[in-house]
């Protein structure tokens, strides 16, 4: 079960190393940012490796490009295990040649670059160490949206780009809303790393760095990705997968006594987590983009006010107040607990805004 543990988390997320001003590490460590799943990289061909950082720079612009020091970009035509690996590789060997994670690093991750980072996590040890250079010093990761469980969509999209019968037309729908095009057998890219069974057979091994979840369950593409999910999802990605849950299922919330929005009541809930992942943040309003983006609006609930993890220090204020319905004349309310004016920021700067 999750472990309510003081909350202590540092922060600072992404953009490229030398591009960026020196004062954009936050509490004195460095952050990496590991984007997520590019869908329009299927329609692009193989990109080059400007094009691969230009979308990766693009990725992040909304917010955290001026607060990291330093990104792993990949392509979403290559699987994991194939040329993503390969970049990855040669960005951490860079990393630990120019001393950049030397008094330690944040990575900051979103959607598939939760699953990214897991791969590196568990392989960057010989990587490094077989070229007689120092494993990075990862203090903690905070995922926002991560879908290292995987999400059912992968799994509606290799149904309609092997099946053009008739009566797919409600999958194609779903997927061509998410892609924006019509998927194509020939090229499914890192879609098949997202696929739930081979997502939860990647990178299986546990590792000692912390996982800090932010999670949404908002609505996006008319809502027509929902139907192909299971469970609670943000438009993308299932909550068994954002939440880090360590067996898929049709869940509400990451935590069994506190619903999405705050209600302080019975929820279905994972009853274990991958080692060391903890669900922090959640919004129920919060769409996949919405987790790292400017978005403003969506009141936000966390597991526990005061956290510690990797020697970082993150602090939220919690108010619980009760609720009655206007033809509620007696009896109790339903009771909420919020973070404080947090309709008013959005999630990533909220996290950023709270680091001591």
């Amino acid at each position: 079960m999750y472990k309510k543990i003081a909350l202590s988390v540092c922060i600072a997320s992404a953009g490229m190393l030398a591009a960026l001003p020196a004062n954009a590490q936050l509490a004195g460590k460095n952050v990496i940012a590991v984007h997520g799943f590019q869908p329009g990289n299927l329609t692009s061909g193989n990109l080059s490796q400007q094009q691969v950082d230009q979308n990766g720079e693009s990725y992040w612009s909304d917010f955290w490009l001026q607060h990291a020091e330093a990104r792993i970009d990949w392509d979403s035509n290559d699987k994991i295990e194939g040329e993503t690996a390969q970049r990855i590789y040669d960005k951490i060997s860079e990393f630990s040649r120019s001393g950049l994670c030397d008094q330690g690093c944040v990575i900051v991750t979103h959607s598939t670059g939760d699953l990214v980072t897991r791969y590196m996590l568990e392989n960057q040890d010989h990587w490094l160490q077989s070229q007689g250079l120092e494993p990075l010093n990862i203090l903690t990761v905070l995922d926002f949206a991560g879908a290292g469980g995987g999400t059912e969509l992968a799994d509606t999209a290799y149904q309609v780009a092997n099946n053009n019968s008739w009566y797919m037309w409600p999958l194609k729908e779903a997927v061509e809303a998410f892609m924006g095009f019509e998927v194509k057998a020939s090229n499914m890219g890192v879609l098949y790393n997202l696929q739930p069974n081979v997502a939860r057979n990647t990178a299986t091994s546990a590792t000692d760095v912390p996982r800090l979840r932010m999670v949404g369950a908002g609505s996006a593409y008319g809502g027509l990705t929902k139907p192909f999910i299971t469970g609670s999802d943000d438009a993308v990605v299932p909550l068994h997968s954002a939440c880090g849950a360590s067996s898929a299922g049709a869940y509400d919330s990451c935590l069994s006594n506190l619903a999405m929005d705050g209600e302080v009541t019975g929820q279905s809930a994972p009853s274990g987590f991958y080692t060391n992942h903890y669900p922090l943040v959640m919004a129920e309003g919060a769409n996949h983009s919405a987790t790292i983006n400017n978005d403003t609006g969506n009141v936000m609930t966390a597991s526990t006010s005061s956290f510690s993890a990797g020697g970082l220090t993150m602090n939220v204020s919690l108010q619980t107040k009760e609720e009655k319905a206007w033809w509620q004349l007696w009896g109790s309310g339903d009771k909420y607990t919020t973070i404080s004016n947090s309709k008013n920021q959005a999630m990533s700067s909220l996290v950023f805004n709270s680091i001591d």
